[in-house]
């Protein structure tokens, strides 16, 4: 069987909820448009959005340590600069573009947080060409970095630990359906083709607290490191790719390593 593109993704906050795209032009050198072109920085976080420079992804607000954030349903549209957000109880619309909007996105992250996740009152933070990707701090290559997810090796970890595992928890920008279980651990400095993609694999992706999060219920309840390091004695899953020659890449494109 191909392997193919099965889900394509962008996550335009840093730890919020993810928007499914079917096609995706992709740049040399640069990661999915508009993927963490925002994040929500803690109160003491010093940004300089005229001077960006790759922070810890502590100073921001994220799943790892804010599993409320799942809770959360998000859209934004890059056309208008309009944020909305939902949890169920409470909506938000608001432009990210104005003093006003972001500072009702703010007020609305310090009302939601329960009371033992806050730390105040967020800021809504973005800079040109800047991405908050977990990676961004090793190099300024890996800021523009994409995530990909082998569905193959998710199901082995779910037929080893007995529990299904959604790959929401993941947060990758690309899924890819029809490889065997961990072959993208192969891929490290080797070139594929994404469609007519053209990328190399720089880094398997060290899994974090974040994918102890169930993306529905948005509760810690399977502890996804320690699962991986007890069944094959590593916590990753999943690797970063760069891109060496653009184009674009759709649902359903094959996926194909090369020598």
């Amino acid at each position: 069987m191909l392997a193919k593109v099965f889900g394509l993704f962008r996550y335009p906050i840093k730890g919020l909820s993810r928007e499914p795209l079917k096609s995706v032009t992709l740049q040399a050198g640069r990661g999915v448009c508009g993927d963490r072109e925002f994040a929500l920085a803690l109160p003491a976080t010093v940004f300089d959005q005229g001077n960006p420079q790759p922070l810890p992804k502590f100073q921001f607000l994220m799943l790892a340590r804010q599993e409320a954030l799942a809770r959360l349903t998000t859209s934004y549209d890059a056309g208008t600069g309009l944020l909305s957000v939902t949890d169920g109880a409470e909506s938000l619309s608001a432009d990210v573009r104005s003093a006003e909007g972001r500072g009702a996105i703010a007020a609305f992250f310090a009302r939601f947080l329960p009371e033992d996740q806050k730390s105040s009152q967020p800021r809504l933070v973005t800079a040109a060409n800047h991405r908050f990707t977990d990676v961004g701090v090793h190099s300024s290559e890996l800021m523009q970095a994409i995530s990909v997810l082998n569905l193959a090796s998710v199901r082995d970890l779910e037929t080893r630990i007995g529990k299904r595992l959604d790959p929401r928890r993941f947060r990758a920008n690309i899924l890819v359906e029809g490889l065997d279980p961990w072959v993208e651990n192969e891929w490290l400095n080797r070139d594929l083709m994404l469609g007519t993609v053209r990328c190399k694999g720089v880094r398997p992706t060290r899994r974090c607290p974040a994918t102890e999060v169930n993306p529905d219920s948005a509760i810690r309840d399977i502890n996804v490191p320690r699962e991986l390091m007890r069944c094959y004695g590593h916590i990753h899953l999943g690797i970063y790719l760069t891109v060496i020659k653009g184009g674009t890449v759709g649902i359903g494109d094959t996926v194909t390593a090369t020598c």
